[in-house]
């Protein structure tokens, strides 16, 4: 069983966003894609950590190892949103929607905003299927 995506350490995260980056990386590549690294065998303990905690596998490559993480990145990002949807807006899609829109309000294009449009329509025929 692995771990929720929303019960990560703030360095599991740093450590996860390097593998969902790079696919696969040794621990001295993981330790290059954070900016405040801790040391090198800090990053081997966390990584031995994560591997016993079903995060991620490794894969020995003559005498190093390569991690690579087990949850897709897609699962991940869901678990993170709807933790973030929990935490900051009770839990309220419409409240944590509003709060993106609002503050992308100037950046999103014509394009962007029909998209968003063809979303929502796809939600209300998918809610009509169900009935």
């Amino acid at each position: 069983m692995t771990k929720t995506p929303h019960k990560l350490s703030r360095r599991e995260r740093q450590i996860l966003d390097v593998l969902y980056e790079k696919q696969q990386a040794s621990a001295k590549d993981v330790q290059a894609g954070i900016d405040d690294a801790p040391s090198y065998s800090s990053i081997r303990a966390l990584l031995a950590r994560m591997v016993e905690k079903g995060l991620v596998s490794h894969t020995q490559e003559g005498a190093k190892y390569l991690y690579s993480p087990i949850t897709a990145k897609d699962d991940a990002s869901q678990s993170a949103i709807g933790r973030l949807v929990r935490t900051f807006f009770d839990g309220s899609a419409i409240k944590a929607a509003s709060a993106l829109i609002g503050n992308a309000e100037e950046q999103l294009d014509e394009k962007e905003l029909e998209s968003l449009e063809k979303m929502i329509r796809q939600a209300r025929e998918r809610k009509q299927q169900e009935k």
